[in-house]
């Protein structure tokens, strides 16, 4: 629904004067899509699609002299969109943010957001209260996940 991240990356990114760091959080809502039953192939993406954005997106920045920073999925279930399919892929395309080398450094939203006990879910406390957008709360731990020396 709506454009996506990489028709939006000129806009959203390169037209921005002075930028000189990206940080991707970005996947969440096609694999929750595209695990529902049902849907049309061609509304449907796969961990391996996502990743294949991920890395036209980082050739793109690095092509623009931008470093590009991967932060990790966050937890959804709970979400009228969660599967046990969509969990596997979002698993998938994390391990792939955190071990492949191919961003300049990874910010672990997941890590910083899961519910312990539970981590296929957000921390209660960082519940805005829809199972998958962070509250006050839940953007501050996110915010406290990113190393400032980042960006000098």
């Amino acid at each position: 629904a709506g454009s996506s991240g990489l028709a939006r990356f000129d806009r959203d990114v390169l037209s921005r004067p002075g930028a000189r760091w990206l940080l991707l959080l970005l996947g969440i809502n096609d694999l929750g899509f595209s695990a529902i039953p049902g849907r049309p192939a061609s509304e449907k993406a796969t961990a391996d699609d996502i990743i294949a954005g991920y890395q036209l997106l980082i050739s793109r920045a690095r092509l623009h002299g931008l470093s590009i920073y991967g932060a990790t999925l966050t937890p959804f279930e709970g979400v009228n969109t969660y599967t046990a399919a969509g969990e596997q892929m979002r698993q998938q395309v994390n391990q792939w943010i955190r071990g492949s080398g191919q961003f300049d450094a990874v910010i672990d939203f997941d890590a910083a957001t899961r519910d312990p006990e539970r981590p296929t879910r957000l921390r209660a406390e960082f519940d805005s209260g829809d199972h998958i957008h962070p509250n006050d709360a839940g953007n501050k731990a996110m915010a406290e996940a990113v190393d400032p020396r980042l960006f000098r």
